[in-house]
């Protein structure tokens, strides 16, 4: 991958050039093969390098947030604009971004310092999404759609743009990034129909596999500690069960 390093202290560079050359190295685990490796030392600097292809010279950012200027958050509200823009990894002292980092689609969100191995799966997740929009074939049932009964009309709702499915009571929330829509019938039922695009992760939701970015610690009011997946385009996360933890882990990881 070509890969743009963003950050204001030379040390950091430094140091996240180091940790690719080593995941470049032999044994390496998660990743493949080597990297090419530019530095930005401000927004934009980082904006000069990427604006002149739209983005398509880079597969991805380590960007750091607190910077001089126009800070990391703000570049990266930019490259979303960009025609092809970069897979974005967060890299920062500062862990109370996060929430910011994700509604922003980051593919992962590293605090320094920066362990080998947590830089091995962000590149992973980026490599394999990478290849995901490039070379993959549509989904099974890519063009289907649900017929949902709302305000007394029939609508026609893209499997694609459906993010999770989520059992309440006697019917079930489908949600997607603008909306939720009600839909008569039994979560086990769509599991059964939708196994490639959907995954279990609670007995009472379904989530998009293509949209998931993230596991991390969650408190729930009625479970207590527990995990919780963030999905791409929404804010509220989803709490994770013991049982489907590992697969959760799994899929992230590229099963």
């Amino acid at each position: 991958m070509h890969i743009l390093i963003v950050d204001d202290e030379a040390l950091a560079r430094s140091r996240l050039r180091t940790l690719l050359a080593d995941c470049s190295g032999s044994g390496a685990g998660h990743c493949n093969g080597a990297h090419t490796v530019t530095e930005a030392e401000s927004a934009a600097q980082a904006l000069a390098l990427l604006q002149p292809t739209g983005g398509r010279g880079f597969d991805l950012v380590l960007l750091d947030i607190h910077m001089p200027g126009l800070d990391g958050l703000q570049l990266a509200q930019r490259l979303k604009a960009l025609a092809h823009p970069p897979a974005l990894v967060f890299v920062t002292a500062h862990p109370d971004h996060a929430l910011s980092a994700f509604e922003l689609d980051a593919v992962d969100y590293l605090t320094k310092p920066v362990r080998r191995e947590r830089l091995q799966q962000a590149l992973a997740k980026a490599q394999r999404l990478a290849g995901q929009s490039a070379t993959a074939p549509p989904p099974p049932n890519a063009g289907e759609a649900l017929l949902l009964q709302d305000r007394g009309r029939t609508e026609r709702l893209p499997l694609a743009e459906v993010l999770y499915f989520k059992a309440e009571q006697k019917y079930v929330t489908v949600r997607t990034s603008t909306r939720s829509y009600v839909l008569d019938g039994a979560l086990s039922e769509l599991e059964r129909k939708y196994p490639a695009q959907f995954l279990r992760i609670h007995r009472n939701a379904l989530v998009a596999r293509r949209a998931i970015r993230a596991l991390e610690k969650h408190f729930d009011p009625e479970e207590g500690e527990g995990w919780a997946v963030r999905l791409q385009g929404l804010v509220e996360p989803l709490a994770v069960s013991r049982r489907q933890l590992a697969a959760v882990r799994a899929e992230l990881e590229g099963g």
